[in-house]
């Protein structure tokens, strides 16, 4: 059923298909948390979820959370390109279909919002969880207000500009 419904998409879509029955045991999502504790530690260690380095970076004050930031871009240009002249598969053997992304005004909105929300509160949604780790507990509110956020965005979603 999974392959009809695939054939039936243009290659233009992205093509978004969620499981409802696990095929994998549970205990496969511990490489994921194992992955996220690194990253976790990574970021507190470089800095990167720092309120003073964000409010640094917001006010070009310093250049550290630019060269992060830049870093990640390149390394992800760099895979993306060996991935797609590689052809290279996912480790189940799947192929990785990139689907073309059309530009529109939405974008400039949301990225306004975005960095409206990560200038005031000193996080973006990845470092928040490792701020919260390391006891930054006011930054609970900040991730309830992201999921909130979320909600609304797939609430709204068929409603605003695409």
């Amino acid at each position: 059923m999974i392959k009809e419904k695939e054939q039936n998409i243009s290659h233009q879509e992205a093509v978004c298909i969620n499981e409802s029955i696990p095929t994998h045991p549970w205990y496969h999502n511990l490489k994921y948390l194992a992955a996220g504790i690194i990253f976790g530690i990574i970021f507190v260690k470089a800095e990167v979820i720092s309120w003073f380095r964000i409010q640094e970076m917001f006010r070009l004050q310093s250049f550290h959370m630019y060269g992060i930031i830049g870093s990640a871009v390149l390394v992800g240009m760099i895979s993306v390109w060996l991935i797609k002249k590689l052809n290279i598969k996912t480790v189940y053997g799947e192929p990785i279909r990139i689907a073309p992304k059309k530009f529109n005004k939405g974008q400039i909105y949301g990225g306004l919002i975005f960095g409206f929300g990560w200038a005031i509160t000193g996080a973006c949604p990845g470092p928040l969880f490792a701020q919260i780790g390391t006891g930054a507990l006011a930054v609970s509110v900040t991730l309830l207000s992201a999921i909130a956020g979320t909600w609304v965005y797939g609430y709204f979603r068929d409603k605003l500009p695409h």
